[in-house]
């Protein structure tokens, strides 16, 4: 049993490696390349099934964090919990959920509870760095973030259930898609209803600012210069899908179905963007990024999840250097990949939505970061 499993694993490694193809000859040397561990994460206690995760994220003690969709299962995948069941497997997973290195279960939570409305579908899952979890949803009438204790206890509600107000509204979000928490204040891609970055007190839930593609306004176009593409669309598309801030105060934004990647300072005054792909069509090709852990944060990661790979991106000039993945159901290929996360050890976190429904994790075999 023991050598079949490894000739598994190495099968499958061998396999996905073929597909990891840098665009450059002296890339290879320096560019990250990743393989699967097809055994990560460990089985689900208590006859727990995924339906689509819709968010992933690493803490400070490495744990991988999850938010999936219990109400995506279909009838045969939750069998055992129809009246009479259907089948011997299997119920509904919490949806957040808290990994260890190994992939075995912490703790699992969440749902409606007292005090806060619970997203209709849920979507993004961040932990800030004092260890409070944050998460939302992307349902037409989830028009809020949640922050609560590591252990499920509620925090702080920022919004309210009810359609979008507008992107230019401070008080109410639109359907948002991802949170990060930088220097005591919740960045927030504000989504798949709203065209905006929107930033609040990360203690007290204030509205701070706010910006739309280019730095502007949502609705107003950029004006002409030599940092903003006149031929790209003047205003983010739906959905704005990712937000990440690096360590040098940079954010990142995934204009996810524009194909590109958005960059400006904290204070959302525009600094450049990548195009990923341009040709990519109808869910675009930028739909989250991470950032390498070495000092210099010298790449971006970023899940393609029309195109189903994950790419190595150069963060000085958004130039591709390397891919692994490709669609198809197999260890290391994707269906649907849609949020990524990294480690301190630069390995790799992926979670897959519509019937894909699971996480994988990737080892970087070459070009591990350096502290």
């Amino acid at each position: 049993m023991i050598r079949l499993r490894e000739a598994l694993v190495l099968l499958c490694c061998a396999t996905v490696s073929a597909v990891v193809l840098p665009h450059e000859a002296a890339a290879q040397q320096t560019t990250p390349k990743f393989q699967p561990e097809p055994f990560w994460p460990k089985p689900l206690p208590s006859n727990w099934i995924l339906g689509q995760v819709a968010g992933i994220a690493v803490d400070a003690q490495d744990h991988v964090w999850i938010i999936q969709r219990p109400r995506t299962l279909t009838e045969d995948e939750k069998g055992a919990t129809l009246s009479p069941p259907r089948s011997q497997c299997c119920a509904p997973a919490p949806p957040v959920i808290e990994f260890d290195h190994d992939g075995s279960v912490m703790q699992a939570w969440g749902g409606p509870g007292t005090g806060y409305e619970w997203p209709a579908n849920e979507h993004g899952i961040r932990v800030d760095p004092d260890g409070f979890v944050w998460l939302g949803g992307n349902a037409p009438e989830d028009g809020m973030i949640l922050k609560f204790t590591r252990d499920g206890k509620f925090v702080m509600q920022i919004g309210k259930s009810g359609p979008s107000k507008g992107d230019n509204d401070p008080t109410q979000l639109g359907r948002p898609a991802d949170i990060w928490i930088d220097q005591g204040e919740a960045y927030v891609a504000d989504g798949y209803g709203n065209h905006r970055v929107i930033v609040f007190d990360a203690q007290t839930g204030a509205y701070k600012r706010h910006w739309g593609a280019y730095g502007k306004h949502p609705g107003d176009r950029p004006a002409q210069s030599t940092t903003s593409n006149a031929a790209e669309p003047p205003t983010f598309g739906n959905p704005v899908h990712c937000v990440k801030v690096a360590n040098d105060g940079l954010v990142y934004v995934c204009d996810r179905t524009n194909s590109r990647i958005q960059v400006f300072r904290r204070d959302g005054s525009f600094v450049q963007e990548f195009i990923q792909k341009k040709q990519t069509r109808v869910g675009g090709s930028t739909w989250d990024l991470y950032l390498w852990p070495d000092r210099a944060e010298t790449y971006l990661v970023v899940a393609d999840g029309e195109n189903n790979e994950v790419r190595v991106v150069r963060r000085q000039d958004g130039e591709i250097l390397g891919a692994v993945g490709r669609s198809g159901r197999n260890a290391g290929f994707f269906h649907w990949v849609h949020n990524i996360a990294l480690d301190s050890h630069g390995n790799v976190f992926t979670a897959e939505v519509d019937n894909g429904k699971r996480v994988q994790k990737f080892r970087p075999v070459n070009g591990a970061p350096e502290k």
